[in-house]
């Protein structure tokens, strides 16, 4: 049964990385010891190393170890034979060229839907929809297809945010952002606001944390999504 949780970000404004989802965690992941760390996004260009010690750092306040995908010759067999994954956040881009270049796309999404518990935040959460094509970030390399994980049924947009209507800025909103992909493809998109996750168990997919989700589907207006919500639905 898959049991994935899927975070719009690792760090709230003022906290300490992976803070707020701690209580969380330590159930998701309560019967792994070792967490298998994916830092291929490697946000703001920090090496695989770094940014192993900074998951590491997180996860040892709930007693749990964490060891970097880098850090094994066989990157199949770490991933087939993890007691939990963590894919970090960074550049969507970076993350889905290196899981194509590792031949790990299709072994990840095999291991997460045969149970794994895993867990993403902002790339390592954009990859968990059909397709990486609603991220946000700025496409630095050419990954050899635009196709993800298919976790869950539709596209994400982590890092959501609404637009601010006394704002002087005329670049693009995020929704702005999210109508042009609906004007080539019909996939539903959800928008997770900072501080909101996914809580999948199986076919079952809820919205949790306190804040609402935006849905967008194509040709209709988009919709908030309460906390709590049953998305199992949603394709």
């Amino acid at each position: 049964m898959k049991s994935i949780l899927i975070a719009s970000t690792s760090t709230l404004y003022g906290e300490k990385y992976l803070e707020y989802l701690l209580p969380e965690l330590s159930i998701h992941f309560e019967h792994c010891q070792t967490i298998l760390f994916i830092p291929f996004a490697r946000p703001s260009g920090i090496s695989y190393d770094e940014y192993t010690s900074l998951a590491a750092l997180a996860f040892s306040k709930i007693n749990k170890k964490v060891k970097g995908i880098h850090e094994f010759e066989d990157y199949t067999a770490a991933i087939t034979n993890a007691e939990g994954i963590f894919t970090g956040g960074g550049n969507t881009f970076v993350l889905v060229d290196q899981l194509y270049k590792t031949k790990t796309m299709t072994v990840l999404a095999n291991a997460v839907k045969n149970g794994i518990p895993y867990l993403g935040t902002s790339a390592g959460s954009n990859i968990c929809g059909l397709s990486m094509q609603t991220t946000n970030d700025m496409p630095i390399v050419y990954p050899p297809s635009f196709q993800t994980l298919g976790l869950v049924p539709f596209d994400l947009n982590p890092h959501y945010i609404d637009a601010d209507i006394e704002s002087k800025h005329m670049g693009e909103t995020r929704e702005m952002r999210i109508n042009e992909f609906h004007a080539f493809n019909n996939i539903p998109v959800l928008g997770l606001k900072e501080g909101s996750w996914l809580d999948v168990k199986g076919d079952m997919i809820t919205l949790k944390g306190n804040l609402t989700a935006r849905l967008f589907r194509a040709n209709q207006t988009a919709v908030e999504i309460e906390s709590g919500t049953d998305l199992s639905d949603l394709k």
